[in-house]
């Protein structure tokens, strides 16, 4: 489409929505001033200004919709589990027991100012979004310069730019004089951006990506270079980041697969406590008991049945998860984020600072036909530039000397000063043996041509003792060979034939190819002082400059890899940059760019999603159908950004992880975790620790469930089988302490088993109540009700019912002990070493024999739980009926795959 089909075009679309120009970087901006009915010379007049005004609205964010406060409040209390919490905390009342009532209303109470706090997280990143805009512009009106607030801007202002400034709305350049914008923070774009007013080229109807807009500048990005003039084509709302701020306010985060897991963990006990409650009841009346004591009873069993204790086993676990990320630089904001993480099956990285180090590093320099690989990353200087046949290695002084003098950067103790591009030209010199700072002293510069976007080259001039100028020369190698009669080779200086221009096309070629920036240095010398004009120039080396990769980022990968999880690059660099970087890191898949995103219809990315390894060039809508399309196929996926343009998908995706280094305000409140170091291998960290928080919490339900089917099983069988209850309301209430005191708190901070990275992530579908695990969970509780309930009966036939319901009653809270170590194993092996690794849990396990045996001997205590004294070998037989469970546990394993014709799994 060309210009002025473009300006038609959007003339048409103006009409329907005058406050943004479409396409207005592929017209002229004399047709974009003709489209607004601007004067670039003398601006827009107060009554135009005030019309459009009323038209258009404030050049500002719109402000969220604003939910009543206590209605977010209350929003918390909506799902299953936390229903019969409450319910469980009712009855715990009115059955006396305090204790657990108040424990239960406080945890829930915690739970629901969590979650209320993190409902305010988008409205914090559209504040944060707010509070970078400008607030002031210089603009041209009525034929005069003024200063006026940057919300009065209109469609067809002419805004005035210099080095330093913001931008304040969406333009279209009028004047663009040796003008760079850094807009990484809209388009992942890691270097300044060179500017001019020509219209862009480009085929077809399909959208111009952000990164390529090189004729427009748009709100808040930053002109770092040059002085600039733009028409305003879109203010507030309609400008690009006003489409990122739109997508915030109204996008919504996923549910965490704990979340879901949980409100069906919820609607599942609420049935089983439900049958639980009424058979034990119905049993019970059918024998003949008394009502008073049938319903103390089933209450005290309905409040063992429901495991009020999880809430804060859930919120201990998570918390102590965040305090050993936090310890390794990971910033956690949201508990349920880090259990997320480590269901996660896709990681969308960003590439600059985050798989790269966001240092501009020269890898590899070519010289007098010859191409050098230099080692070293970013700015520090240790490295050295080397080839493999030493016998051609020149003085590699000269091929330096113009990258070092004709450069304004300057390297400091920690870092550098000036133009990353520059700095690492500064860095390739020292490994020369070039001091530039020295060298600039000896060779005053007296006279310059700055960079601009047009000529793509620098040059700087230096005057000689002789009475001679020298002039060194930096920039594009395609625009420096126009200017270079001669280059510099194995035999000497030798003319600029098409033979040598072949050579170094092939060279620059093969270092583009290979995802490096290419730029060429020449020199000359002129027989007058002073010159400031350029001779016929000698080309004397080619750098090929990129991004290096983190060292730590390619195991990480490689660690995601073994465990299941896919990585993902999205980047707004150049697609060939992007690929040679995935390369060295082992990233697979496709490469697709956004212009490529923008011809797949939704069915066909879908389809093919899986098998692309890259996204380069992107656009922000387009960072969030990925992240869309990714949660549709079913995968849990961790999204890291760092700059405006990333707000959107942090908040799509499961888990937003921002940079704390560079990224953004509004980066880091879209996120759920903020990374200190900014180094991707910290989210595999994370990722490690989130299985680890799952792992547990599966622990924990597994144990606590057991002993709760174990008592209702056990109350259910005495009654069964014509013995009286083997456990009174106080017992069950001992017992529910036991559950949800020490021992269950103790699996909480189990540490993470050693072939936790080694599994795919789990189904997010899965329960956490799966088959596998209710099986286990009942045949556990099975075995407690058989040896509590045959203990009993044997035990009445030779000893009195007192010490018979005692053995009874100590031989259940044993069976609790032996039941943790099952817990704990789950799918892992049942005996080992990983059994002794949780200090904590043999200590609470020691604690709950000690206060069982004060249940049992001392007075007071007996009276409470009607008790009486046991002998050793009463406790012998009671601890032998309670490693019953265990056993029980050790010969299914080893039997099972000898049935299936397979060697013991453990």
């Amino acid at each position: 489409m060309d210009g002025r089909a473009t300006a038609e075009a959007a003339r048409a679309s103006s009409a329907a929505d005058p406050a943004r120009v479409p396409d207005a970087c592929r017209m002229t901006s004399a047709q974009v001033a003709d489209l607004l009915g601007a004067d670039p010379t003398a601006g827009l007049s107060t009554d135009r200004v005030t019309e459009r005004a009323s038209a258009h609205g404030p050049n500002r964010l719109a402000e969220p919709a604003r939910r009543p406060e206590w209605l977010k409040f209350l929003d918390q209390f909506r799902n299953w589990l936390i229903g019969i919490l409450l319910i469980a905390a009712v009855v715990a009342a009115v059955i006396g027991d305090i204790k657990d009532a108040l424990v239960i209303t406080v945890v829930l109470q915690i739970n629901a100012v969590l979650g209320y706090l993190q409902e305010r997280r988008a409205e914090r990143s559209l504040e944060a979004l707010r509070r970078m805009l400008v607030p002031t512009a210089r603009v041209r009106r009525d034929g005069r310069e003024s200063v006026v607030e940057a919300q009065t801007l209109v469609p067809g202002d002419v805004v005035l730019l210099e080095a330093g400034d913001r931008v304040p709305a969406d333009g279209r350049l009028t004047v663009a004089e040796s003008v760079e914008v850094a807009e990484a923070a809209l388009t992942g774009e890691s270097q300044p951006v060179a500017k001019s007013v020509t219209p862009v080229e480009r085929a077809g109807d399909a959208p111009v990506p952000l990164a390529e807009r090189t004729s427009m500048l748009l709100m808040n990005t930053a002109v770092t270079r040059g002085r600039a003039e733009m028409i305003v084509t879109a203010t507030g709302m309609r400008t690009e980041l006003g489409a990122i701020a739109d997508a915030l306010r109204t996008g919504e985060e996923p549910v965490s697969p704990l979340q879901i897991q949980l409100d069906s963990l919820g609607r599942r006990l609420a049935v089983l406590s439900g049958v639980a409650v009424v058979a034990y009841a119905l049993t019970a009346l059918l024998r003949g008991e008394s009502l008073s004591d049938i319903a103390l009873r089933a209450v005290a069993l309905a409040v063992a049945a429901i495991p009020e204790g999880l809430p804060a086993v859930l919120a201990l676990t998570l918390a102590l998860g965040v305090y050993r990320m936090a310890r390794r630089g990971a910033i956690v904001k949201r508990l349920a984020s880090v259990e997320s993480l480590g269901s996660a099956t896709v990681v969308c990285s960003d590439k600059t600072g985050t798989l790269t180090l966001n240092e501009m590093t020269v890898r590899a320099l070519w010289t007098a036909g010859r191409l050098y690989e230099v080692t070293g990353e970013g700015y520090d200087t240790a490295g050295e530039i080397r080839s493999t046949d030493t016998a051609l290695i020149h003085d590699l002084r000269q091929a330096v000397l113009p990258f070092a003098v004709c450069n304004d950067a300057r390297l400091t103790d920690e870092d550098f000063i000036g133009d990353p591009t520059e700095g690492a030209l500064v860095v390739l010199a020292a490994k020369a043996g070039v001091d530039a700072d020295r060298l600039r002293a000896e060779l005053p510069r007296t006279g310059e041509l700055p960079f601009d976007a047009a000529t793509k080259y620098m040059a700087t001039f230096h005057d000689e003792p002789e009475g001679r100028t020298r002039v060194f020369v930096k920039g594009a190698v395609d625009v420096l060979l126009d200017l270079c009669a001669h280059v510099r080779t194995q035999d000497g200086v030798q003319p600029l034939d098409d033979r040598y221009k072949g050579e170094l096309l092939a060279v620059t070629q093969k270092l583009g190819g290979a995802g490096l920036r290419v730029l060429g240095a020449a020199t000359a010398v002129t027989d007058s002082s002073g010159a400031t004009e350029l001779p016929a120039l000698t080309l004397v080396s080619i750098a090929g400059i990129a991004d290096p990769p983190r060292p730590q980022a390619r195991d990480a990968i490689a660690l995601c890899s073994t465990a299941g999880v896919a990585v993902k690059m999205i980047t707004g660099d150049h697609a060939d940059t992007a690929a040679a970087i995935a390369r060295e890191l082992d990233i697979d898949g496709d490469v697709v760019t956004g212009a490529d995103l923008d011809e797949m219809a939704e069915d066909e990315l879908s389809a093919r999603i899986d098998h692309i390894g890259v996204f380069a060039r992107v656009a922000p809508e387009h960072k969030v159908v990925i992240v869309r399309t990714l949660s549709k196929r079913g995968h849990i996926v961790a999204m890291t950004g760092d700059g405006v343009n990333d707000a959107a998908a942090l908040r799509a995706a499961h888990i937003g992880v921002a940079m704390g280094i560079t990224g953004t305000d509004v980066a880091k409140e879209a996120a759920d975790m903020v990374l200190t170091d900014d180094d991707f291998s910290t989210i595999v960290r994370a990722v490690r620790e989130g299985r680890s928080i799952y792992d547990n919490i599966v622990k924990f339900v597994r144990f606590q469930l057991a002993t709760n089917i174990g008592a209702i099983l056990t109350l259910l069988g005495a009654s069964l089988a014509g013995l009286p209850a083997p456990l009174t309301a106080a017992q069950l209430l001992w017992i529910n302490i036991i559950m949800d005191g020490p021992p269950a708190m103790a699996l909480a901070v189990d540490p993470a088993r050693d072939d936790v990275m080694r599994h795919p992530p789990r189904d997010p579908a899965e329960r956490i109540l799966n088959a596998h695990r209710l099986f286990a969970i009942g045949r556990a509780g099975a075995v407690m009700a058989v040896g509590t309930v045959t203990l009993l009966a044997l035990a009445r036939v030779q000893l009195d019912p007192d010490t018979a319901l005692t053995m009874a009653f100590t031989t259940f809270v044993l069976f609790q002990l032996f039941n943790a170590l099952n817990a704990r194993a789950d799918d892992g092996p049942l005996l080992g070493r990983h059994q002794f690794r949780n200090r904590t849990l043999w200590l609470c396990l020691a604690g709950v024999l000690a206060v069982q045996v004060v249940a049992v001997h001392l007075p007071w205590a007996r009276s409470v739980f009607g008790t009486v004294p046991l002998t050793a070998a009463q406790w012998a037989v009671c601890v032998g009926t309670a490693s019953t469970v265990l056993v029980a546990e050790l010969v299914l394993r080893v039997v099972r795959p000898a049935l299936r014709g397979s060697g013991p799994a453990s």
